[in-house]
């Protein structure tokens, strides 16, 4: 089947993307401040509304698993998966965390231990902002978010292959709209707006990961960081994802995404075995336990009371991230995740990652933590006087054969963004695309091309002239129109979930009453249920 670009979804985004980036260059400056007063003003609107809607995909991703539409498989039940139970999880990791976990893994801790939130009356440094730290990290990068991711996956998933709709993000709404208005100008406009959001906040983590790369050339070599490294490290980072794009799932990213993992458990194990391993499992308990116990008000914290903005630029703008990428991810989660049961699905996405996050900022968050408080290693120093990049490469030079582990850290920097970007990338040029389906699941590489050059233009002038707060700012401008979104892709699975059978395709999958039928399950070997069928 011949493939053709959807005009109505590509050329809107397209433009607009341009005439951003044009509008940039006139006056960076001015572009910079009036992008965050925007935004905060935005986030003040409507941070609530981030923190209610990721809260009730929590509980959905829950209920998921326990209600009838857990056993049903996508694909019906003959599907088959197309990658084993690891790949598919090592694919799903790297398409969530991107560089996130290893650009924040012993940044963040930082920022709380030295600025905690004045609402609370924290002091800096203390038992209590240690606390404090690492309980707001498993917050922000465990539960809530993957479920943010989990939602719409089973939805796009359940909707492109059981109800056997389109390869667009409009698909997600089938349960709650018709046929003519998903296919029509309808659809289109809400996937143009979405994919407007989605380019945003794909722009933003390629300059997170710009920014880490920059500061380990920097912290390798002596060169100092500036527009021209940035621009250097990014068109390294897009050309090498763009190609891996363009090789496909099977031949890219599978292979990218297992070495990648295999690299995470090496910093694992090297970070534990030589940081502070007894005071991080202790921590981490604690901090956990605080987190378990405050959830519900930490989870909807917005800072109104005390005039405190806090929430906005970590809580709200966490959850604002992760929305800004779960319609492209979901797309992509859904797409791999054809032949295994929603009960699977939800528990790799959402929980089964949430306890890789746990770990890794318990090894990372509670090392880091340690040479703040314990050891004389002021990385809050580093911070405020080098910058975000920096603190990583400092808490490194502090471990052992520094001089082998920061390279080989950067290398996996890259590889890790490159993994995430590369689906990314593949996704945003399905899209736009007419003619994706379950056998024809490619786009052409013109498009790849494209979104890759497109995405780096915006990342390099964000990251150079706005900083890592510019980068925020572009994110939660594209979160918010995600946020209205997803809003009613939430109550779509709802719909399915309560009849799961009125929507699927796959009839003969149900039993009379409608439920799932269950799969069977042999327990003898083959040639002795033969003799006890005898």
């Amino acid at each position: 089947m011949k493939m053709k670009v959807k005009p109505l979804v590509f050329w809107p985004t397209f433009i607009l993307m341009i005439v951003a980036v044009i509008l940039s260059l006139f006056n960076l400056e001015q572009f910079s401040t009036v992008l965050s007063n925007v935004t905060l003003s935005a986030m003040k609107v409507f941070g609530s509304g981030f923190e209610l809607l990721t809260t009730i995909m929590l509980l959905v991703s829950i209920a998921v698993c326990f209600m009838p539409l857990g056993r049903v498989k996508i694909g019906g039940s003959k599907a088959k998966p197309e990658y084993n139970l690891f790949n598919y999880f090592t694919m799903c990791l790297a398409m969530t965390v991107a560089s996130g976990l290893m650009f924040w893994g012993a940044l963040e801790p930082i920022y709380h231990v030295t600025q905690p939130p004045a609402s609370y009356h924290i002091v800096p440094g203390s038992p209590e902002s240690a606390i404090f730290a690492l309980s707001s990290i498993f917050m922000h990068w465990t539960l809530t978010p993957y479920a943010i991711y989990g939602v719409p996956t089973v939805m796009f998933a359940f909707a492109y292959y059981n109800m056997k709709k389109s390869f667009t993000v409009s698909s997600m709404l089938s349960p709650l709209m018709s046929d003519e208005k998903v296919n029509g100008t309808t659809g289109k406009i809400v996937d143009s707006i979405i994919l407007f959001a989605m380019v945003l906040g794909v722009s933003t983590t390629l300059g997170e990961g710009s920014f880490m790369v920059s500061g380990g050339v920097s912290a390798i070599t002596g060169i100092e960081t500036n527009k021209v490294l940035y621009f250097f490290v990014c068109f390294g980072i897009v050309a090498s994802f763009v190609i891996s794009a363009i090789k496909g799932i099977s031949d890219g990213l599978k292979n990218l995404a297992k070495y990648n993992f295999y690299m995470f458990l090496f910093f694992l194990v090297w970070i534990f075995i030589f940081g502070s391993p007894l005071f991080s499992i202790n921590l981490s308990v604690e901090a956990f336990g605080n987190f378990l116990d405050n959830f519900f008000s930490k989870s909807l914290f917005t800072g109104a009371a005390a005039q405190d903005d806090w929430p906005v630029w970590w809580t709200i703008w966490n959850y604002a991230i992760w929305m800004a990428w779960a319609p492209v991810t979901a797309v992509f989660l859904g797409r791999i995740s054809y032949g295994y049961n929603v009960r699977t699905i939800v528990g790799v996405n959402v929980f089964l990652s949430a306890v890789f996050s746990i770990i890794w900022f318990t090894v990372f968050g509670g090392t880091s933590i340690h040479m703040q408080m314990f050891e004389g290693i002021n990385l809050g120093e580093i911070l405020a006087t080098k910058g975000n990049e920096m603190v990583t490469y400092a808490f490194l030079g502090e471990l052992p054969i520094p001089k082998i582990i920061i390279p080989v850290f950067v290398a996996t920097v890259f590889i890790t963004y490159v993994a995430g970007a590369d689906g990314m990338c593949a996704t945003l040029a399905g899209l736009c695309t007419n003619g994706i389906s379950p056998d024809n699941p490619e786009s052409g590489p013109m498009l790849k091309i494209v979104w890759g050059i497109l995405l780096g233009g915006v990342a390099w002038i964000t990251m150079s002239f706005a900083g890592l707060d510019g980068l925020k700012s572009l994110s939660d401008l594209g979160a918010i129109t995600t946020l209205i979104f997803l809003t009613p892709v939430t109550w779509a699975l709802v719909k399915v979930a309560m009849n799961p059978y009125k929507y699927d395709t796959f009839k003969e999958d149900y039993d009379e009453y409608g439920q799932p039928k269950r799969e069977k399950v042999n327990l003898l070997p083959e040639s002795k249920a033969e003799d006890v069928s005898k």
